[in-house]
């Protein structure tokens, strides 16, 4: 056992895997849980896709397909949030709108680009065993500063993630916050996308989170309980896609859905057993 323990922690790539693992658990904690606190799956799935047309665009005048993404995910995060908060659209319908027009920007400006068209398989769909040292540098830097912007506004992002309009009675600076949050969950978004790929990256940011709302519903404890949930399950599925030979971004997701229902069926069998004492 112990051999085969330090056989799979000898390759460089494995341990390039582990540190990523740790520090994407340190952002699904935080952002992850905000995002299910405050309801913004649906508003995180249209940026995830949007990002697409970032990798599209760069990808075509010959920079960095991370960069591209970036600076469309950002803008197209500040845009939804601002639409959100004029209410001169309907949230879903801009999401929607949004959602496709990246893919659509994306496709258009891969298929454009001359000679061979890249991988598409590695944006769509990650793997955290191909990550460099740039993506954890990368990495690092997203996780201090979600970890630093956290611990100095917690409690308005408290309010704002439960309730922004009884924040805003309470002269919370509740735009500040909305639109700083965007912009992390914009580049938290992107910096994953090596690692479990556009597809699979809303799974990444919630799934966590809701596994650990059905044990407590503080969000301090939500977002702790999240990235040790996070990180056991990256490892875990890291081992068994290296062990299978599978692809590890889905793995990790499959890993993550089985603690999911694992936690809720514990969670139904010990509501049934209360309510038959009752």
């Amino acid at each position: 056992m112990i051999e085969a323990v330090k056989q799979f922690f000898q390759y460089a790539f494995i341990q390039n895997a582990i540190i990523s693992a740790f520090l994407l658990s340190v952002i699904t904690g935080f952002i992850g849980s905000y995002i299910v606190v405050r309801r913004l799956v649906f508003l995180s799935g249209g940026i995830t896709h949007a990002s697409f047309g970032g990798i599209g665009i760069a990808w075509y005048f010959g920079l960095n397909p991370i960069l591209g993404a970036s600076v469309f995910s950002v803008f197209s995060a500040l845009g939804l949030e601002y639409l959100s908060q004029g209410r001169t659209l309907r949230e879903d319908s801009a999401i929607g709108m949004l959602w496709s027009f990246g893919m659509a920007i994306g496709i258009l400006f891969v298929f454009l680009t001359p000679g061979y068209a890249p991988n598409l398989m590695s944006f769509l769909f990650g793997s955290i065993l191909t990550i460099s040292q740039t993506d954890i540098l990368l990495l690092l830097i997203l996780a201090t500063l979600t970890l630093v912007f956290f611990v100095a506004f917690y409690y308005p992002i408290l309010f704002v993630a439960f309730d922004s309009d009884f924040a805003k009675t309470q002269n919370v600076p509740v735009k500040f916050i909305s639109y700083s949050l965007a912009v992390l969950i914009a580049l938290s978004i992107v910096f994953a996308i090596r690692a479990v790929g556009i597809i699979l990256i809303i799974s990444l940011l919630t799934i966590p989170a809701n596994i650990a709302n059905i044990v407590t519903h503080r969000f301090r404890r939500i977002i702790v309980l999240s990235a040790l949930i996070s990180l056991f399950s990256i490892v875990a599925g890291i081992a068994i896609s290296f062990r299978l030979n599978v692809p590890s971004g889905a793995t990790i997701i499959i890993t993550m859905m089985a603690f999911y229902l694992i936690a809720k069926g514990v969670q139904l069998v010990r509501q049934r057993i209360f309510t038959l004492k009752v």
